[in-house]
């Protein structure tokens, strides 16, 4: 287990976790991903792949969640270098957001301009299906918290960084035509974030429809807004895992959204690999 890093700011942490893992491999990559419930095995595709454990990386939370393998996995798909989180640390694991957003400031550091984000997401809009595919366009940050609150360290990023186009239009636009060609059904919609871990009431539901949310999660949000305030290209995609509460009457529990994670998996990939390249082409 990597030993603590006494003593020293945020900035100096995150330097010290990208030695080591730039010790670790050869690679360079310039995309990040990280891979939400049931969507980890991506990564096991990755080609002369390293997989690093989050407790050898100095700073990194370790991930307790179900379905999140926690390791950070470097390597190649269809010759494109990637760095792929298997698995999340959550605002609901105890986990302060300066922490959970730790490995996104090593991102930048390492060099990576593109983050991936994915996740597993309640169907808030009744026009969704279970298994369907949302681009996220825009989020609402309902964790009652913000990662970027604190000293601001200007090596990162600015004190108050603008949030009027968090995901990219451009790369959305490049999901919604590889989707096309793979003959794959994607939406467009807003990513809710709560703390959880307790899945949202009915009411709370109601709630979200009319503040504008499609989609409801324990994660993410906090991820791109760390990115955005480093100038990172964001692109993130919600697997609807589970109608809300109160959208079904089926009650919601982790097994089935990690049923529905691996029912997608195929599917999921295929566009991933398809995106990833597209992206890697302009970077």
């Amino acid at each position: 287990m990597a030993e603590p890093v006494a003593g020293t700011g945020l900035y100096e942490r995150a330097e010290h976790a990208a030695r080591i893992i730039r010790s670790r491999t050869t690679e360079t990559p310039r995309i990040a991903i990280i891979l939400g419930s049931g969507l980890g095995a991506f990564a096991d595709d990755f080609e002369n792949a390293v997989a690093i454990p989050y407790e050898d990386i100095t700073g990194f939370p370790r991930s307790t969640a179900e379905g999140h393998a926690g390791r950070l996995v470097i390597g190649k798909i269809d010759q494109v270098p990637l760095v792929a989180m298997q698995g999340r640390v959550h605002f609901y694991e105890g986990y302060s957001l300066e922490e959970v957003t730790f490995p996104i400031r090593v991102f930048k550091l390492l060099g990576i301009k593109t983050l991936i984000l994915t996740n597993a997401s309640g169907g808030v809009n009744v026009q969704f299906t279970q298994g369907a595919l949302m681009i996220i366009s825009d989020h609402l940050n309902l964790l009652g918290d913000n990662p970027l609150r604190g000293p601001n360290d200007g090596r990162f990023g600015p004190r108050f960084p603008d949030m009027t186009a968090v995901y990219s239009p451009e790369l959305q636009e490049i999901v919604i035509e590889e989707a096309k060609a793979l003959n794959v059904e994607v939406r467009r919609g807003i990513y809710a974030a709560l703390a959880g871990p307790s899945y949202e009431t009915p009411a709370e539901i109601h709630l979200m429809r009319n503040l504008g949310a499609d989609a409801v999660g324990m994660s993410t949000v906090p991820e791109a807004i760390v990115a955005r305030h480093m100038d990172l290209e964001v692109l993130g995609i919600s697997c609807i895992t589970n109608m809300a509460a109160g959208i079904s009457d089926e009650p919601i529990n982790h097994d089935d959204v990690m049923a529905t994670g691996d029912r997608v998996r195929e599917t999921f990939t295929q566009l991933l690999r398809k995106i990833v390249g597209r992206i890697n082409s302009r970077v």
